[in-house]
């Protein structure tokens, strides 16, 4: 299946309550608003708190789980839930009192005395925090977590060596390595033991196996030494630092900065200068590490609680952003990309991201109109042109999106491999307007700049199949792309697709049945399945996948193509290709 960028991904959120009532959320019950209805129970206000989580509205979800601790005010476990929920929605001040009055139940430790803790770093508590900062259950992330915190606290008293000791202390897994030996640095740098700082960061470089598997910590790490480099003379260790980074890290914008500033004799500021930004950055640093699939709500809860330590960071605004966005919340990614400060040098990316969640909202002319006027403010950032493009090309209006991606291409003069993605998108956007011999030489192109990408091999062969025409390189190429991507549903979706067309029935419901276990949400992949099934004689598991197609709500034109299978069926056809464009 042939598939353009959508730019709201689908992402579930897990959710971070943690001892709650057992009881089943439904998948229906109350619309959620910034206003949500009253309810007449307990029951009932719970159920919705959990509905509205689990849909991300936690400003919902904290107005209804207020509300069924208006029926039940001593119901621990609803407290609970309120308290994660506070948390993870930014409204860290309405936490602190819960937080104190759940701060000696285990179950939520891990929340209520880290809040408490962070609260006292703020205000200098430092030897109030350390006790607070000793949980009685605890994950491995939970131990360091608060053991760099502690750390950090102690720091705070002005004991750089007891400080040290803690972190020497502080026992786990491998991969908390990098964030001792990070934090240790950072300590020894606050403290202006240069030579100690000096050691650890280079113990910290040095550790690419856990930067590969951290990379933002890593990218902390180089452009905190960067800058301890510039700061004690040694400019030129500066730069060749940043270099041999860039092997490993390349396009990081913060890196980038960093070298501009040296390029141009600029001074360059302490990444952390107090306890309260080093207490942040674990939190930081933590939240960034955890921030893939599945754990985004964790992610964001740990990014959340460093603020209060470290209002207005731009690089913990712009990761809520971008955690937002994932989790389908463009009205939040709006407010936290508009809340990147202006000399960030985050901005830019911000106001992109910011444009692209208005189109996600529906308002897609301002999106376009925010787009173009930041393109006007740098016409060689490549990256606004497959934005706009791509706005475009979500209002299906391809022809702006090709002339989008022509100007592009002037600006780029000699392409490189960086640039795969405009050639890409242009041959998309000319497919689309049905201009192929436009379309083909982008689709080569981008192959050329980046061979064996998978999702231009799929493109591309998807289309020579559909057009009956270059069949075994067609093959080859969408072989190609699945053996890659083995774990795209769409992409196997195409290689299904592709023997349905050419009539190998049997070998297209094998493929299209592991698409099916990928997207089993997919309309167009059920859709696809059934087909398959009726030509190879299973009529009855044909009906059975087209009303799942039906189900998972497909396009309106194509909902009229499957409700017409469903009443007639597939048309007898000798041509396959024939048969397959019913």
């Amino acid at each position: 299946m042939r598939r353009s960028p959508i730019y709201a991904s689908l992402y579930g959120l897990l959710l971070a309550a943690v001892a709650g009532v057992a009881l089943p959320v439904p998948t229906v019950l109350a619309k959620t608003s910034d206003n949500p209805i009253r309810t007449g129970s307990f029951a009932g206000a719970y159920l919705a708190g959990r509905v509205a989580e689990g849909d991300n509205d936690l400003n919902t979800a904290v107005a209804y789980y207020r509300q069924a601790l208006a029926f039940d005010p001593s119901n621990q476990p609803m407290k609970q839930n309120l308290l994660i929920a506070l948390l993870t929605d930014g409204k860290f001040r309405d936490a602190l009192p819960l937080a104190e009055e759940l701060k000696n139940v285990p179950e939520i430790e891990r929340f209520s005395r880290v809040a408490l803790a962070i609260d006292a770093i703020s205000r200098k508590q430092y030897r109030k925090a350390g006790p607070l900062l000793m949980l009685s259950l605890q994950s491995d992330m939970d131990r360091l977590s608060t053991g760099l915190m502690r750390a950090w606290a102690i720091a705070g008293e002005g004991k750089t060596k007891d400080a040290f000791d803690a972190l020497e202390k502080l026992e786990g897994p491998e991969w908390y390595n990098l964030f001792k030996t990070y934090n240790a640095a950072l300590i020894a740098d606050m403290a202006g033991e240069k030579e100690v700082a000096s050691d650890f960061y280079q113990q910290a470089i040095d550790d690419r196996s856990g930067g590969g598997a951290a990379p933002d910590t890593y990218e902390r790490i180089v452009e905190a030494y960067a800058a301890f480099k510039a700061r004690n003379g040694d400019r030129q260790g500066a730069i060749e630092l940043l270099d041999q980074a860039a092997e490993q890290l390349s396009g990081r914008l913060a890196l980038r900065e960093v070298r501009e500033k040296l390029d141009k004799g600029e001074k360059l500021k302490p990444l952390v200068s107090t306890p309260q930004q080093g207490a942040a950055e674990v939190l930081y640093t933590l939240g960034t590490a955890i921030n893939r699939g599945g754990a985004e709500a964790f992610a964001k809860l740990y990014l959340q609680m460093s603020l209060p330590l470290r209002p207005g960071h731009d690089a913990t605004l712009f990761q809520l952003g971008d955690i937002a966005a994932k989790l389908q919340q463009p009205e939040k990614a709006i407010e936290y990309y508009g809340r990147v400060p202006k000399d960030s040098v985050y901005r830019r990316d911000a106001e992109m991201q910011l444009g692209l969640n208005l189109a996600e909202t529906g308002k897609t002319d301002e999106s376009i109109k925010h787009l173009k006027t930041l393109l006007g403010k740098d016409r060689k950032d490549i990256r606004s042109y497959l934005a706009l493009g791509g706005v475009y090309a979500q209002k299906k209006d391809f022809r702006n999106a090709a002339e989008t991606y022509d100007a592009a291409v002037k600006e780029i003069g000699t392409p490189t491999r960086d640039d795969w993605a405009i050639f890409y998108q242009r041959g998309i956007a000319y497919e689309r307007v049905k201009e192929w011999d436009k379309a083909e030489p982008n689709f080569r192109e981008a192959l050329k700049l980046y061979p064996d990408q998978p999702q231009v091999l799929n493109y591309l062969g998807y289309s020579w199949v559909d057009m009956n025409t270059n069949l075994d390189e067609a093959l080859d190429m969408i072989r190609k792309a699945v053996e890659l991507r083995p774990q795209d549903g769409y992409i196997v979706d195409s290689l299904g697709w592709a023997y349905y067309r050419l009539g190998r029935y049997d070998e297209a419901v094998t493929e299209l049945e592991k698409a099916v276990k990928l997207r089993p949400e997919d309309a167009t992949i059920n859709d696809h399945l059934g087909d398959a099934y009726w030509r190879a004689g299973r009529k009855l598991e044909a009906t059975f996948q087209w009303n799942h197609a039906v189900a998972s709500k497909p396009e309106p034109e194509e909902l009229v193509k499957i409700e017409e299978k469903l009443k007639k069926g597939l048309p007898a056809d000798a041509d396959p290709r024939k048969a397959a464009a019913e």
